[in-house]
C-alpha cells in the first residue's frame, strides 16, 4: 500500500505530544537518556511538514522517541561538512531509521544520502520506507525508485489469516521484501520499533 499525502495528517495527535516530540528533538543528543524507549531517524523532505507530524504523532503512540533534523538546535545555521558529521552521528545513535518517501524525499540529494549511510548502519532490521503518493493519484504513477524495493515498506492491512493459519489484527506493519523463496515477512510496526 502506498499512502496518499495528507493521510497521516489527519492522524488525531494530542499538540502536547507533537509539542513535546519537538522540545525533545531540539536538544536530541546520542546518550543513554532515550535507552527506555526506541530511537527512529525520520529521513524527510522539509516541505512535507504537514505528513511528517502525523507521522511522529504515530510513532510516539508506539513509544518511539523521533529525530527530525530540521528541529535539531545543534545543527550548523548553514548546511555544511559539519551538518553530515551531526546526521552521521544521529543515525548511528538512533535504533531506527525510516524514511517519509514522498516524491521530493525521493529526488532529494540529502534524503538520498541519508538513506545511503542509514543503510550501512541500519539495513535490514532496522531500516523501513514509509511511500507517500501525490494526492489523486494511483500508485502506479509513484516515483519510488527501484532501490526503494530492497528495503521493508511500513504499510497498513486490514485484519487478515495467512495460510498458515496465523491471525493478522489490522493495523501499521513493517514489510520485508520478499526473499528468494517469495516469502514476505511482516511485523506490527509496535513490535519493530522495539526490537
Amino acid at each position: 500500500m502506498i499512502f496518499e499525502r495528507g493521510y497521516f495528517s489527519n492522524t488525531k495527535v494530542a499538540d502536547s505530544i507533537i509539542n513535546e516530540s519537538l522540545r525533545q528533538i531540539k536538544t536530541f543528543s546520542a546518550s543513554s537518556e532515550y535507552t527506555s524507549k526506541p530511537t527512529v531517524f525520520l529521513s524527510h523532505k522539509h516541505d512535507d511538514l504537514d505528513d511528517l507530524k502525523g507521522v511522529m504523532g504515530l510513532l510516539e503512540k508506539y513509544g518511539a522517541k523521533i529525530y527530525i533534523d530540521s528541529m535539531d538546535n545543534k545543527m550548523p545555521k548553514e548546511t555544511s561538512g559539519d551538518t553530515a558529521k551531526r546526521i552521521k552521528e544521529v543515525i548511528k545513535f538512533c535504533d531506527k531509521f525510516i524514511l517519509l518517501a514522498t516524491d521530493k524525499a525521493i529526488e532529494s540529494y540529502w534524503c538520498n544520502w541519508e538513506l545511503g549511510f542509514g543503510d550501512t548502519h541500519k539495513y535490514i532490521d532496522n531500516m523501513a520506507v514509509l511511500p507517500i503518493k501525490e494526492k489523486g493519484s494511483y500508485d502506479h504513477n509513484y516515483k519510488g525508485n527501484e532501490y526503494l524495493q530492497i528495503y521493508p515498506q511500513i504499510s497498513y492491512n486490514k485484519a487478515f489469516t495467512n495460510m498458515h493459519g496465523k491471525y493478522f489484527k489490522e493495523g501499521y506493519y513493517v514489510e520485508k521484501p520478499a526473499n528468494e523463496n517469495g516469502i514476505v515477512y511482516i511485523t506490527e510496526l509496535s513490535n519493530w520499533l522495539k526490537e
